[in-house]
C-alpha cells in the first residue's frame, strides 16, 4: 500500500477551532456495513446502542506539555520550544524541539520566565542528554517526581494539535475543553478526541440503559502528530505510546462478549490498545507497556465491534486505521459526504460511529 491512496482534499474551513457547545451536541456520521450513512448528534448515541455493550474509554490526562524557554551554552542564548512526548523516569522525558537543529548535547534549557526565581517551582531546568531524529532530544529536568510534575504544570501550555496553534494561540478555555470529563491518568500530551464529546449527562444516560463503560489508559504521545514520511506503509514506524489494560478491565470485556454484547471504544487511543492487549484467539489479556501497534487496511481486528472517532487527516495513521476498520471505499464515501455537509474536523471537530466491515 501506498502513502497516495490515502489522500483526499480538505477545505481548510472544516478544521475546527473550538469545539461543539455543549459537547454533545457535536455531529455524529453512522458509518454501517451495507447501511446508508446516516446524520445524527453524538447525544443520540444511546439510540445506536443496546443494553450489554460495552464503551472502552482512554482515562489519560493531559498535561501541559508545551514548554518555552532559552538554551544556554556559555555566552550563547537561543529560544527554544519543547513538546514533551514521553516520560522515561521520574526525571527525564522524550521531547521534540525547535529549533532542534541549534541543540547539543550537553546543553541547559531554562524554561519558563528566567527571572522568576523565587522558589523551586521556578526553576525548571533541563540538560540535553541525547539527540534523535527528527528534532527528538531526551531531557534530564533537575527536578523529578511530584515537583517535576507541578513545575510542568505551572510552566507549561496545553499542547493544541498543531493545525489548531497555527491559527490561534492556546488559552484558558483549552485547559478545560482540551480534556475528557473523566481524564484521571495524567501522562498524555495530546487529548483521546473522541472521548471529548462525552459528558456527565450522556454517561448517565448511557449507564441507565444498561451500557457499561470500561476505563483503559494510553497516554498519547507527540508522536500522533507526525506525518508519515515513507510513500510505502511498509516502511513507516509508529512512536511508542505507554498503555495499560488491568486484569479486572480484561476480565469484563472478555465477559461482555461472551455474553453477546459488543465492545466498542471510544477513540482510537482505546482501539490500537486493545488491539495490542488482545491474542489471535480474540482474548483480552492484561497488558501494561509500550505500543507501536500499526493497523492498516488488511489487518484483522480481534477485540473491537464498533469504534466512534472523529474524522482525520489526509494521509494520515488514523485515517489508515479506520479505513481498516470500517473498509477503504465506505470510510472514502463517509469522508466525502462529511465534506460536502460540513462536518468540523480534526481534534476539535464532529463525531463518527463505525461499525467493524468485518
Amino acid at each position: 500500500m501506498q502513502l497516495a491512496d490515502f489522500d483526499f482534499d480538505l477545505p481548510d474551513d472544516r478544521i475546527a477551532l473550538r469545539p461543539a457547545s455543549p459537547r454533545d451536541s457535536a455531529r455524529l456520521l453512522v458509518v454501517a456495513p451495507g447501511a446508508a450513512l446516516r446524520d445524527l448528534k453524538v447525544a443520540d448515541l444511546p439510540g445506536e446502542l443496546r443494553s450489554g455493550d460495552l464503551l472502552v474509554l482512554n482515562d489519560t490526562r493531559v498535561i501541559p506539555a508545551r514548554l518555552k524557554g532559552v538554551r544556554t551554552r556559555e555566552e550563547s542564548r537561543v529560544a527554544v520550544e519543547a513538546t514533551l512526548h514521553r516520560r522515561l523516569s521520574p526525571s527525564v522525558w522524550t521531547a521534540f524541539m525547535r529549533p532542534g537543529k541549534r541543540l547539543a548535547e550537553g546543553d541547559r534549557i531554562t524554561f519558563g520566565e528566567a527571572s522568576d526565581r523565587a522558589c523551586l517551582l521556578g526553576a525548571l531546568d533541563a540538560t540535553v542528554k541525547a539527540k534523535g531524529e527528527g528534532g527528538e532530544v531526551t531531557l534530564a529536568f533537575d527536578l523529578a517526581g511530584p515537583d517535576l510534575d507541578a513545575a510542568i504544570a505551572e510552566r507549561g501550555a496545553m499542547p493544541l494539535p498543531p493545525y489548531i496553534a497555527a491559527k490561534r494561540a492556546e488559552d484558558e478555555k483549552d485547559r478545560a475543553d482540551y480534556q475528557t470529563v473523566y481524564a484521571q491518568e495524567d501522562g498524555s500530551v495530546a487529548a483521546p478526541t473522541a472521548g471529548l464529546h462525552f459528558t456527565p449527562e450522556l454517561l448517565a444516560r448511557l449507564e441507565a440503559m444498561g451500557v457499561a463503560t470500561a476505563r483503559v489508559t494510553l497516554h498519547v504521545g507527540a508522536g500522533t502528530f507526525l506525518p508519515v514520511k515513507t510513500e510505502s506503509l511498509a516502511e513507516h514506524r509508529m512512536h511508542a505510546e505507554w498503555g495499560e489494560v488491568d486484569p479486572v478491565t480484561a476480565e469484563r470485556l472478555n465477559a461482555v462478549r461472551a455474553a453477546g454484547g459488543r465492545i466498542v471504544c471510544v477513540g482510537t487511543t482505546s482501539l490500537r490498545l486493545l488491539e495490542t492487549a488482545a491474542g489471535e484467539d480474540g482474548v483480552v489479556r492484561p497488558f501494561a507497556g509500550e505500543t507501536d501497534i500499526f493497523i492498516t487496511p488488511g489487518y484483522r481486528f480481534r477485540a473491537a465491534d464498533g469504534l466512534m472517532t472523529n474524522f482525520h487527516l489526509p494521509k494520515s495513521t488514523l485515517f489508515m486505521l479506520v479505513c481498516a476498520f470500517a473498509g477503504t471505499a465506505a470510510m472514502k464515501a463517509a469522508y466525502a459526504h462529511a465534506i460536502a455537509t460540513g462536518y468540523r474536523f480534526y481534534s476539535y471537530g464532529d463525531g463518527s460511529l463505525l461499525w467493524r466491515a468485518a
